[in-house]
Order: structure tokens, then C-alpha cells, then sequence
């Protein structure tokens, strides 16, 4: 889990990320940077903590595990901006740092005194992205958003679910996660365009615009013919064979085999060439005009076969499919393993490696790495930061710890 303490760390190697804010998106966009090679520095208030400390469903010893992946790879200081010591501290700290990342509701950091003319004054070259639930400007930019209103409004969740059901959503929070992916990418384009211009820029990222970035021809299908889109069960609709079929033991397989030269090697699998040939399914449009039938033909088949066998003689017919599988079989999956996606994150706080996800993606030359897990406690680092990096003594830590400022 270590890195090469002569060597680069990742890409972003030399880049320092200031994080604000609290739980999933803007600090899921710092774990991305923080993982490609950024040096993250965590800013929490002192006495409240990031809630996300004690999320995640096991628990032991008292501590729970999302923080374990969620800050890795992050420096956890204490501060408060609230403060005008607390202020002059963080404006120090943008002297030396390249990007901010802050999800808190816009205009949170302006009624603090550090707007982003505040912040460009001292820094031209800072990068400020921020992330919230419907962006910085429009009608709704003052509201409060969570993923789950972001995921709702932004017509993702309505298309989840099946027909004539109510839309459920994913177990997770898909909506912050997709607006720290986004976070994250904005940040490495307004990098690469200060290393033209030498000036940072404002990254502007909304959990519902997140949201909508996704959904494929949705809108151009509304616009050019009327069509809403609405759930479709375990398939797309028009999209076939596409779809979970149950094998004999009761599990269910994905096949997938919608494009015409993978329906054939399908047809050839099953001991069924002639229903390339029949005009039902003959070719893309076809298929998903009779998706129901193709599918009452496929799934026959793998009624009566293991899902081992079903994946087996599919994978060497070159027809894509595979399991439905837990997190059980997950991160005990050779492919994933071989790859490194199932990494180790030695915790501190129980004294014992906790397995995450991997860094994604793979870079040839400067991978990102699991260098720490999330720290023990807040301000585990303020030492580190205030003195190492501003050179305040043991004597004025003392005295900002005593006056709430860190």
C-alpha cells in the first residue's frame, strides 16, 4: 500500500488539493485526485467532524468503514473558516495549493469572505471546484440537494425500477458519486488549461446535471418524437437479447448479445442457428420489436443448465455474459484481484487492513496508489500541515487548539 518514497506517487504527483466540505460528492472528488497522485489536505470544523466518519453498515470496535476508502489517501487537518484567524490560515494554505474542492451550499464560502475573487487575489492559479445539488447559478441554485432529490429530479430515477411500479432508486448514493466523477474531470481539464494560460478557473458541478449527463437519448428522443422514457424491468426496451436469465439452480446470468454478429455466435451456442435466420430477429430492430418472445427462447435454455455452464459455453462462442454477483463473490473475483481492484487499507483505528476498491483507471506509467486509509481522528495531520507547510510553531498550534481555530 505504500509508495515509492523516491518516486512519484501518480499522476498528479506535486499537485495539493485543499477539501471542504463534508460527506460523498465534493469529497469523493477529492479521493480521486488524492488517489491519481494529488496531495489532499482535509479540512475539517474543529469539535464537527465529517459525518461520514461513522457511516457504512458493519461496525466494529465502534468505528465503521466507509470513511476507511472514502478520506484515503487525505491529510485530515482541523480549522475553522469562521474565524478571521481561521480565514488568514486557509489563505496562507491557497498560497501553496492548486485546486479547492468544497461542496457546501452556494454562497457559503462568499458569506465567509472567500469568494473566489477572494480567492484568485491571492492565488491566480487556483482551481475552485465546487459541487452542489443544482450548481451555482439558476433559480434553484440557493436550495439544498442530496442525491437521492438529485437522482429524482433529474428524470434518472423515474426511469428506474419496472412499469407500473414505484422508482426505486440504487442502494447507493449514485448521484454524489457521479457529480465527484464529473468534480474530478473538470478539475484535470482547468488544470491542463492553466498549464497554457497560468490562470485557475471556476468548476461549477451539479448532482442533478450529474444526473442528467447520463441518460443517453432520453432528451433528443422527447424532442425529436415525444417518447418518455419509463423502466423497463432487467432490460432496456428495443435493446434484445439483452437481459437476466435464470439458469437451473435458481441464480440468474446476464446475456448479452444484441448486436447482429453476437446473436448469431448466441443462436450457434444454444443449438439454434436458424433463429438468425428468422425474420423476427434478423437484425437490431427486429429483435426488439419480438424482445419478449427472444426472450421466452433464451431463458428455456437456461432453465436447464447451470449458470457455470451457461457462462462457460457462451464465453467461448464469444457471447458476452457473466454472473450476478455480491460483494461475497467480488473480492474474491481472480480477474479483479489480478488487477488490483480489490486493495488493502491498513486502518489505524482497529489495526487491521480493510479492503476497498482500487484506484481506476489504470495509467502505464504513473498509477494511481492506496498510500493510507482515512485518518484515525480529525486533525491527525494539523502538526504536519501548519507547521511543515506554514511554519507556525508548537507554541502558536497551542494557542489556535486553545481558541477553537483548529
Amino acid at each position: 500500500m505504500s509508495a515509492d518514497a523516491t518516486g512519484p506517487t501518480g499522476a498528479l504527483d506535486g499537485i495539493r488539493v485543499l477539501e471542504l466540505g463534508t460527506l460523498i460528492s465534493g469529497p469523493f472528488a477529492g479521493r480521486l485526485l488524492g488517489d491519481m497522485g494529488a496531495e489532499v489536505i482535509k479540512i475539517e470544523l474543529p469539535g464537527t467532524p465529517d459525518p461520514l466518519r461513522t457511516w457504512g453498515q458493519a461496525e466494529l470496535d465502534g468505528h465503521h468503514f466507509f470513511w476507511t476508502v472514502h478520506a484515503r489517501n487525505k491529510k485530515a487537518v482541523t480549522l475553522d473558516l469562521r474565524t478571521d484567524r481561521g480565514r488568514q490560515l486557509f489563505l496562507d494554505l491557497v498560497d501553496r495549493s492548486d485546486i479547492i474542492v468544497e461542496n457546501f451550499r452556494p454562497g457559503t464560502l462568499e458569506k465567509w469572505n472567500l469568494g473566489y475573487d477572494v480567492l484568485r487575489a491571492r492565488n491566480k492559479g487556483i482551481i475552485l471546484v465546487r459541487v452542489s445539488g443544482y450548481g451555482q447559478t439558476g433559480p434553484d441554485a440557493g436550495k439544498a440537494g442530496y442525491a437521492s432529490v438529485a437522482e429524482a429530479a433529474s428524470g434518472l430515477r423515474h426511469m428506474n425500477g419496472f412499469p407500473g411500479g414505484p422508482p426505486p432508486r440504487l442502494a447507493l448514493s449514485l448521484g454524489d458519486s457521479l457529480a465527484g466523477m464529473f468534480a474530478a474531470q473538470g478539475a484535470l481539464a482547468a488544470l491542463y488549461r492553466r498549464s497554457v494560460t497560468g490562470e485557475g478557473q471556476i468548476v461549477d458541478t451539479a448532482l442533478t446535471e450529474s444526473c442528467l449527463a447520463i441518460q443517453e437519448s432520453t432528451i433528443p428522443d422527447y424532442d425529436v418524437g415525444g417518447v418518455i422514457r419509463g423502466p423497463s424491468g432487467t432490460r432496456l426496451d428495443g435493446i434484445a437479447p439483452s437481459n437476466i436469465y435464470q439458469s437451473a439452480n435458481g441464480s440468474w446470468v446476464v446475456i448479452a448479445a444484441n448486436q447482429d454478429t453476437v446473436f448469431r455466435r448466441l443462436c450457434s451456442a444454444m443449438g439454434l442457428p436458424e433463429l438468425a435466420g428468422d425474420d423476427r430477429f434478423a437484425n437490431h430492430v427486429a429483435r426488439g420489436r419480438h424482445q419478449d418472445e427472444l426472450d421466452k427462447i433464451i431463458g428455456d435454455w437456461a432453465a436447464g443448465r447451470q449458470p457455470d455452464d451457461i457462462i462457460a459455453t457462451l464465453s467461448e462462442a464469444g457471447v458476452i455474459s457473466g454472473p450476478i454477483n455480491t460483494v461475497a463473490e467480488v473480492v474474491n473475483d481472480p480477474q479483479l484481484q489480478a488487477r488490483g481492484m480489490i486493495a488493502d487499507h491498513w486502518d489505524e483505528r482497529v489495526e487491521r487492513n480493510v479492503k476497498g476498491p482500487g484506484v481506476i483507471p489504470v495509467l502505464s506509467v504513473t498509477p494511481g496508489s492506496v498510500r493510507s486509509a482515512g485518518s484515525a481522528r480529525p486533525g491527525q495531520h494539523n502538526d504536519e500541515v501548519y507547521s511543515g507547510l506554514l511554519g507556525l510553531s508548537a507554541e502558536e498550534l497551542t494557542t489556535l487548539r486553545e481558541q477553537g481555530v483548529l
